[in-house]
């Protein structure tokens, strides 16, 4: 599968040498891609570390979420309560030991973890980048390329409004309306005629056998993707020293920089849900990270666009600084 690293990661003696209580209880949406991750993660746990090879010794813990619960009703998120509806209700199984840790699309997680809980594990990342889907009445022109695939009016379905802002800051023609649902379902309700295109995340696509869908892919240049898109996040609680031991020796150093770019250029945004915001982190063959940065306003009236460069191991600090000179130059109203 395209989520579960190729190569093991390096030994870890110490790590090997003991396994925390059994079972484990992970934490999990019961959403098809969630549960996909879910299990490629725990087949990544098992190959790493053979005290759990060959034996049954996880347990899914499916948990429904606000974020889950409120799909059909097409509310968009930042109606509701924002990102950490996906994961609000796991964290609490996890507060309350019902699970010993869990699996996230790290972009739903907040910037800021609940009291006791921390983020202890990024793995390697999956495309990052976003698809545009095209319906039946929206087929592509030959040669077309980024935003220029969809017709003059065309009706793209979308409840992120960092896509909604940049696709009407390049295309005002366009009209947007909401769209939820996990993957499967957007693809149907593209299929069927409810708008004329989507976009979703390649990763996604990708880890449930569904890529084929993509019309195109979009550079992330031209559409900068969400902050954490494509890397799974494991969290736990602050206090289990052996899961913490166990989860940092197989994180994937690059998603480890990656994410702490993008994630401390969001805390340092701080915007809310309601916020346009995109932050794509990459490593040159240099070595140094390269950080794009986005804001804006989700009718496209107003767009800014900034890259930052400097050495992997200052990946926070060139988060915060890029976030800050976004903030500098962008209208106060953006962040209410």
């Amino acid at each position: 599968m395209d989520d579960v690293p190729s190569a093991a990661p390096p030994s870890h003696p110490h790590v090997q040498g003991h396994a925390p209580r059994l079972p484990l209880r992970v934490g999990t949406r019961g959403s098809p891609l969630a549960l996909v991750q879910t299990r490629a993660f725990l087949a990544v746990l098992q190959h790493f570390c053979p005290v759990l090879r060959s034996m049954d010794v996880f347990e899914e813990h499916v948990i429904t979420t606000t974020g889950d619960a409120t799909q059909a009703s097409g509310q968009r998120l930042a109606d509701i309560g924002g990102k950490g509806l996906w994961a609000k209700e796991i964290h609490e199984a996890l507060r309350d030991g019902r699970v010993d840790f869990a699996v996230h699309s790290l972009k739903d997680l907040e910037t800021e973890m609940p009291p006791g809980i921390v983020l202890a594990c990024t793995l390697k990342r999956e495309d990052a980048r976003d698809a545009l889907i095209l319906g039946p009445r929206c087929p592509a022109g030959d040669g077309a390329q980024g935003f220029s695939a969809l017709p003059a009016g065309a009706v793209v379905g979308t409840s992120s409004v960092r896509r909604q802002a940049q696709l009407l800051h390049a295309r005002p023609d366009l009209k947007v309306i909401p769209l939820r649902g996990n993957v499967q379902t957007r693809l149907d309700k593209v299929g069927n005629g409810v708008c004329d295109a989507t976009l979703l995340a390649l990763a996604g696509l990708r880890r449930l056998g569904l890529d084929r869908h993509a019309s195109l892919v979009l550079d992330a240049g031209t559409m900068v993707p969400a902050a954490g898109q494509g890397i799974v996040g494991v969290t736990v609680r602050a206090d289990q020293a052996e899961l913490l031991e166990l989860l940092a020796a197989i994180e994937d150093p690059e998603a480890k920089a990656v994410a702490q770019a993008e994630r401390s250029l969001l805390a340092e945004l701080d915007g809310s849900c309601r916020t346009p915001i995109g932050g794509h982190a990459r490593l040159l063959p240099s070595g140094e990270l390269h950080l794009t940065g986005l804001v804006a306003r989700a009718d496209g009236s107003f767009l800014l666009k900034r890259c930052l460069t400097g050495p992997q191991a200052e990946a926070a600090r060139i988060g915060r600084e890029l976030g800050h000179a976004l903030r500098a130059d962008s209208p106060p109203d953006i962040f209410g």
